[in-house]
């Protein structure tokens, strides 16, 4: 027999949709994910794409999008302290804008990881070829897939601490990559000590070698780089003590920008000249092998794979907790609502990692420019998300000085301005997704999404019509399994 530590208790008909859900993220795993969420295939893969693209100016763009995002997640974090709940850019959606946004945002952030889980599974199958190459990577990607959908099903702990070593990995990579270039710069050493030098950053065509305007193109890929971040938010219904760990997790950001983007692109385009970076090869593996360290390549290698992993593991986890939200609002089938023994929304992940296998096969099939697409995608959809966080913050704030909602402990500095600042940096970055080829694709993606999302609200709103007798008296959640 199992054994029972506390007794569960049926929600009520109002229960908020953290019902049933462990507290069981310390304040030690919510600041690690919060920093591993910093660190991604976006810089360590796509940077290179960029580098080739923009030059050094990429430096400046990944601190200008840097500023960008902490506005967003100070703008998110002051909601989240006025209410702290799991599925949070859904649930302010829904109050602050309509049901309507709720449900649209709740479904995009899903399809939003969705796309991005099967980009990363694809990319780790790639990885483990550098050691086996005689492995298919259809069946790489199976084993991992497997094996992180077992880990999210057991409980969120089990999570939590999975994904703080995972993000431990990438930031003890980073930082190490960050002193061994500074050595390589001040002590001349290594294969690369000739040519590494701080003037590479303007000695070849200058800091902006191919123009302001191509230099201003890559921000897409950028904001693709800094998915994740708000992840922080998802975590919320789950935290053990989220008053004091998610500020500390946001206020953090800047840091891990200046630190993890900013610092380690520097170096790396100091130790290497921007010429030499190739589009398809990452640019730590390419600067590791001009200074030569016996072993470079395969250890950023295994970096980047954990990286792979550790996006693919929250991807799991954030399609979960958005689908049970959406099913507590009757916007979702209500099965996806359920908890399995360990408080964990097991049939909400098992749909959601059913449709990553769908990608797994696809990206089996599809051409090279798959993945330019579905980042592209997992980028408007992402926009969308931070949209919402932002005009949600503004209705609020608008809420606070009327005196009709208390004031958050933690203000975002800049207020709705900044907010309004942010957004209209955002609008700017799908006017430059509309400009190039590739990034379109995302538009018309948009397109068929939006008229499925129209299509579905108002399919599950006539369900929801014909159940309303039967469902007023029932909870929205069932949390038995």
């Amino acid at each position: 027999m199992t054994e029972v530590k506390e007794p569960k208790k049926e929600p009520d008909p109002g229960a908020g949709p953290d019902e049933g859900y462990q507290r069981g993220l310390g304040s030690r795993q919510v600041q690690m994910i919060a920093i591993g969420g910093a660190i991604g295939v976006g810089l360590f893969m796509g940077a290179g794409a960029n580098i080739a693209e923009a030059g050094p100016s990429l430096i400046l763009m990944y601190a200008l999008a840097g500023v960008v995002i902490f506005l967003i997640m100070r703008a998110l974090g002051e909601l989240l302290l006025y209410r702290p709940v799991s599925g949070s850019f859904a649930e302010y959606a829904r109050e602050f804008l309509g049901p309507f946004f709720g449900y649209a945002t709740g479904w995009t952030y899903w399809l939003l990881w969705v796309v991005t889980c099967m980009a990363e599974l694809t990319a780790a199958a790639i990885y483990v070829t550098y050691w086996f190459p005689d492995i298919p990577q259809w069946v790489s990607a199976l084993v991992f897939m497997v094996v992180l959908f077992g880990v999210n099903l057991i409980s969120v702990k089990v999570f939590g601490e999975i994904e703080f070593w995972f993000s431990m990995i990438k930031v003890t990579a980073i930082i190490g990559m960050i002193v061994i270039g500074l050595g390589v710069l001040t002590l001349g050493v290594s294969e690369a000590g000739d040519t590494a030098e701080v003037s590479n950053l303007w000695a070849h065509d200058g800091f902006f070698p191919t123009g302001v305007g191509s230099s201003l193109m890559t921000l897409q890929g950028v904001m693709f780089a800094y998915l994740a971040v708000e992840l922080v938010g998802v975590t919320a219904g789950e935290s053990a003590d989220p008053e004091r760990s998610l500020p500390r997790a946001i206020n953090t950001l800047p840091w891990r920008i200046a630190l993890f983007y900013v610092g380690s692109l520097t170096v790396i385009l100091c130790v290497v000249k921007w010429t030499e970076f190739d589009a398809d090869v990452s640019p730590f593996v390419a600067a590791f092998g001009k200074i030569g360290l016996p072993f470079g390549a395969a250890i950023v290698n295994f970096v980047v794979l954990t990286a792979a992993l550790s996006s693919c593991n929250s991807g799991m986890y954030s399609t979960g907790r958005m689908l049970r939200d959406l099913a507590g609002n009757r916007e979702a089938p209500a099965r996806l609502g359920r908890l399995n023994a360990r408080q964990s929304p097991a049939t909400a992940i098992t749909l959601s990692v059913a449709m990553m296998g769908i990608g797994v096969v696809l990206n089996y099939l599809v051409p090279e420019k798959a993945f330019a697409y579905v980042t592209s995608v997992a980028t408007a959809c992402g926009i969308w998300t931070w949209a919402m966080i932002l005009v949600s913050h503004m209705r609020y704030r608008r809420a606070v000085v009327a005196g009709r909602l208390a004031a958050s402990p933690f203000p975002a500095p800049g207020g709705a301005l900044g907010s309004g600042v942010a957004l209209a940096f955002l609008l700017f970055v799908v006017v430059l997704m509309c400009i190039d080829d590739d990034a379109r694709i995302s538009l018309y993606v948009g397109a068929v999404w939006a008229v499925l999302l129209v299509a579905g609200w108002y399919g599950a709103r006539r369900v929801a019509g014909r159940r309303a007798g039967e469902e007023r008296a029932e909870p929205a959640y069932d949390t038995t399994g």
